[in-house]
């Protein structure tokens, strides 16, 4: 089984995801402490600063949308906001974000008290009490997950004992809860879309061997979707695609802490019912209005309301999860797709805000969030996702060292032969330090022209796995210390094996650009430029002309030799020899344009 490497150990160096990663920073530091507990400090009694009397909201230091105090899911936003700060200070040292943590911990342990020594929510108990009934009530148990998901990760990442001590005496709660509704009413406990329960409290069993927590666990593993995939075929149409999704990391986990073979074929049959057997937009998204879409139909339900981004964030730790499982590169793949036409996608280049969803309409625009008056849900996976970059590149199974994903980093990996440390970067030839291009592809910048340097400390024999990517147009290129060498491939990797000292290897990967048509309206396709989706900018389905086995005579690069030509700008075209000609752009450029990914074939 691989493991991924993370923590301080990985360093994203700079490039188009550590701008994202940056963006994203800045927007955790803005965030005022005192609004992110706002709904707390109302449910343990004490009055928000300026919340007594607001005569301007905007200039009122409270968060609106999702966050507001008359919101049912109030609250939820916090714990997403401290596992991603969490996963930015184990990375490196920040003082300035780790004093907020702490902060804001110390300020949770004071609501538990005051509110009589359990309890810690954004929301009142009595939520719990409504859905014994089958009243409505808009999903406590999912806010109360973020919570206890963000001091999970907060102990565990960065030894917080304070965030353990409040988890420990709401577990408490949780049992009685728990023991009451088995009684009383024991769907309650599948009830305010329960799913990422299993997996945290499976997480924290793991973390302290505690009884409590594998009574917890016990608790939520019996679920109905459980009973669907046992019984095979389509087990997730119309289901509600971010509460089932979470239930499949719950299977991961039991299966990592268990080695139950039954939960390993459960998270294998989600997979095979999520994407293998459904097929998906070229982005990876596959739901419309939050619900899965039936199988291999995505071109009836194209619309405004496509790829939640939730799904796209929760997709990817499924698939991680599978890769470690098993180290099979379709996950890998998978991921890398998601990766640039979901996490980048849907945020904003400028503002680093998120969409909720990814429309697929002609001439459609994303609708971006505000910095503190929406807080969809989609606001705190998006602020997760963007710390995810540096633990999904770097992989080991003690012995050798497996790439997964190309982002330019750094990293320093423990071996049963010694530490090693390895990095890639974008690598192009550098004339007189004029303007920097790639010499594989006749002039044009290419981002899969790369570089890895190793240097060991012991000089052992290891190996280095690269994957080479689904998408590759031909047979990747490989040089050893700038010497011409022929790499083996062995199920989708790139394998060198030898003693490794102080070497370079160059690696470029071909790529071109494909028409692909969509899953029930095969009439429709969309380019992508090897796992990059491209829109164009264009209000309307213009259609498209010509040879689509001949991408050439339909699409024109645009070069640029300029000092501003960084590679994660290129992969631009116009049409050509079309009715109406346009501008082809990655789908993360488009920021406030109308664009149009899927045209009509003629």
């Amino acid at each position: 089984m691989l493991q991924a490497v993370k923590g301080n150990a990985v360093k994203v160096l700079p490039g188009l995801f550590a701008r994202r990663m940056k963006l994203n920073e800045d927007y955790l530091m803005e965030l005022d402490p005192g609004c992110l507990l706002q709904n707390f400090y109302i449910e343990a009694g004490i009055i928000p600063p300026g919340g007594q009397v607001i005569n301007d909201p905007d200039k009122a230091k409270m968060h609106w949308g999702w966050e507001a105090p008359s919101c049912q899911l109030r609250g939820h936003f916090l714990g997403h906001w401290l596992s991603a700060a969490a996963a930015l200070c184990a990375g490196e040292e920040k003082p300035e974000l780790k004093a907020r943590i702490d902060f804001i911990v110390n300020e949770l342990a004071r609501c538990q008290e005051l509110n009589g020594g359990e309890w810690v929510g954004s929301i009142p108990e009595k939520y719990f009490a409504m859905m014994k009934p089958g009243r409505y009530i808009w999903s406590p148990q999912y806010t109360m997950h973020k919570t206890i998901m963000g001091l999970k990760d907060i102990y565990a990442q960065l030894g917080n004992k304070t965030a353990l001590q409040i988890l420990d005496k709401l577990a408490d709660w949780y049992v009685r809860w728990v023991k009451d509704m088995r009684k009383e009413d024991p769907a309650a406990v599948y009830s305010g879309e329960q799913a990422g329960m299993l997996e945290v409290w499976a997480d924290l069993f793991a973390l302290t061997k505690q009884e409590k927590y594998l009574f917890l666990t016990r608790a939520y593993e019996n679920n109905a979707l459980f009973e669907r995939l046992d019984a095979g075929g389509d087990a997730l149409t119309d289901d509600h695609a971010n509460a089932s999704i979470p239930l499949a990391h719950g299977a991961a986990r039991i299966a990592e802490i268990t080695g139950d073979k039954k939960w390993i074929k459960r998270l294998e049959a989600f997979w095979k019912t999520a994407v293998t057997d459904r097929g998906m937009f070229a982005t990876t998204g596959c739901n419309a209005g939050e619900f899965w879409i039936p199988p291999h139909s995505q071109g009836r339900y194209m619309g405004n309301e496509d790829q939640e981004f939730c799904t796209v964030y929760n997709m990817v730790r499924t698939a991680e999860y599978l890769y470690r499982m098993t180290g099979k590169k379709e996950y890998a793949d998978y991921i890398e797709r998601a990766l640039y036409n979901g996490f980048l996608a849907q945020q904003n280049k400028e503002t680093g805000m998120p969409t909720y969803f990814l429309p697929m309409l002609p001439g459609s625009k994303k609708k971006w969030g505000s910095k503190t008056r929406d807080f969809w849900c989609c606001f705190g996976t998006m602020v997760q996702a963007q710390t995810m970059y540096p633990e999904l590149v770097w992989y080991t199974d003690g012995k050798d060292v497996t790439v997964s994903q190309y982002i330019p980093s750094e990293a320093e990996i423990a071996l049963d032969g010694g530490k090693v440390i390895v990095s890639q970067r974008v690598h192009m030839k550098d004339y007189n330090n004029q303007v920097l291009f790639d010499e594989h592809s006749e002039g044009r910048v290419s981002r899969w022209s790369l570089r890895f340097e190793v240097k060991s400390e012991t000089g052992a024999a290891w190996t280095l796995k690269l994957r080479v990517p689904c998408w590759i147009a031909g047979d990747p290129i490989v040089s050893m210390n700038g010497k011409a060498v022929k790499g083996k491939i062995k199920e989708g990797y790139i394998e060198i094996s030898r003693k490794w000292e102080e070497d370079t290897v160059d690696v470029f990967f071909p790529s071109e650009v494909r028409f692909e048509p969509l899953d029930g309206a095969e009439e429709l396709v969309c380019a992508v430029d090897g796992p990059i989706v491209l829109a164009g900018l264009i209000d309307r389905d213009v259609g498209i002309c010509g040879d689509l086995e001949d991408p050439e005579s339909i699409l024109l690069p645009e070069q640029s030799h300029t000092y501003g030509a960084f590679v994660w700008t290129q992969n631009v075209y116009m049409t050509r020899r079309q009715r109406e000609n346009f501008r082809v752009v990655p789908l993360y450029e488009v920021t406030d344009e109308k664009y149009t990914i899927y045209f009509t074939s003629n």
